[in-house]
């Protein structure tokens, strides 16, 4: 059991099922910044929910970077640190494009709560990010 953690959270790793399986914990990190500032903007703010999703993303974005380089990617294939974060950010871009589109989807045409539409469209982001980043950035 010991060792099963060692392999699951502190050894340096390039497997990709323990990558994932960290990922899915960052990735739930950065949610927890990206849906609370969602429903803060949106609630208590009233920033239209589109802005707001925008504006939290971007924030999940930073809090995702900072623990994907520091804990889930051992292996870099970019020494420049300003243009692999550019490179994160770019395919956080197609991500929040994809983000918008799915919570307006979601919202608009099915009629679901904005925040459950934003629960769905992490899901299907989730996989986006992990997998664009791990085998262009992190390979």
């Amino acid at each position: 059991m010991k060792n099963l953690k060692k392999k699951l959270v502190t050894d340096q790793t390039d497997k990709t099922h323990i990558q994932l399986f960290r990922y899915i914990f960052t990735g739930g990190a950065a949610f927890i910044i990206d849906f609370s500032s969602l429903f803060i903007l949106t609630d208590f703010f009233g920033i239209y929910y589109l802005a707001s999703a925008a504006i939290a993303f971007v924030l999940g974005l930073i809090t995702n970077y900072m623990l994907s380089i520091n804990w889930v990617f051992n292996r870099r294939t970019m020494s420049n640190r300003k243009l692999e974060f550019g490179v994160f950010a770019l395919i956080g871009i197609v991500g929040i494009l994809l983000n918008e589109l799915f919570i307006w989807f979601f919202t608009e045409n099915l009629q679901i709560y904005y925040l459950l539409s934003k629960i769905m469209a992490a899901v299907i982001i989730l996989f986006w990010n992990f997998f664009a980043r791990k085998f262009v950035l992190f390979k």
